[in-house]
């Protein structure tokens, strides 16, 4: 398979990327398009669309490492899954799966370039197809969430200082406190003590977490 496109986002890195699409629903991101995959013609009705399902490929592919057990981090880092039932990216294909919202199309010199929001996708990730999201087949209301259950709804309160958030650009401000609302850090990694940096829309944001309180020190420029 060769890549379509290629997605750009605020995260360079993989720490603090949500760790599942539409859990932080202001992250937006462009899909740029690959020469040969820039005809108008494939994009016709896409636009009848809000929502589509992005193919990718993970960053660090699975190949030989696959295991038939993994252990979710967000099951502490100690309890093992089999592969099958988690979403970890050490698989026996490097496959990646999203469900983003569709919030604008548009065709430029550079051929047509989607912008999306609520994606979980590193920078320069490789796009493989993209495919509409249907609700009538993709949405299922019984749906049971498994040993994933454990851990939703699990959000820490950010106190982060207006004179550091405002270096933000107004229109990321959002996002940035959601993405360090949903807890970067391994799910194992409870020492107070320790500081964590996160990259995005080109600052690296340094916190710290006491009990469910994530607190921001400093913002610095890359």
């Amino acid at each position: 398979m060769k890549p379509i496109a290629h997605i750009k986002t605020d995260f360079p890195e993989k720490f603090g990327i949500p760790r599942q699409s539409g859990l932080v629903k202001d992250l937006t991101g462009t899909i740029c398009f690959e020469p040969p995959y820039r005809n108008p013609d494939a994009f016709k009705g896409l636009s009848g669309y809000n929502y589509i399902w992005l193919l990718w490929a993970f960053e660090n592919p699975g190949g030989e490492k696959w295991a038939a057990t993994v252990k979710p981090p967000r099951l502490g880092g100690n309890t093992s899954m089999g592969v099958f039932a988690t979403r970890s990216p050490f698989r026996p294909n490097p496959i990646g799966l999203s469900s983003v919202r569709l919030e604008k199309m548009e065709f430029t010199e550079q051929g047509p370039v989607l912008t999306v929001s609520g994606a979980d996708l590193r920078d320069g990730t490789p796009i493989y197809d993209i495919k509409p999201y249907l609700a009538y087949t993709d949405c299922h209301p019984d749906a049971v969430d498994g040993f994933a259950a454990q851990r939703m709804n699990q959000q820490l309160k950010v106190s982060f200082p207006e004179e550091l958030l405002n270096i933000f650009p107004p229109e990321k401000r959002s996002a940035i406190l959601e993405v360090l609302a949903q807890d970067p850090r391994p799910s194992y990694q409870h020492d107070a003590s320790r500081r964590y940096g996160v990259s995005f829309a080109g600052y690296d944001v340094h916190f710290y977490v006491e009990g469910e309180q994530l607190r921001v020190t400093e913002v610095i420029a890359l």
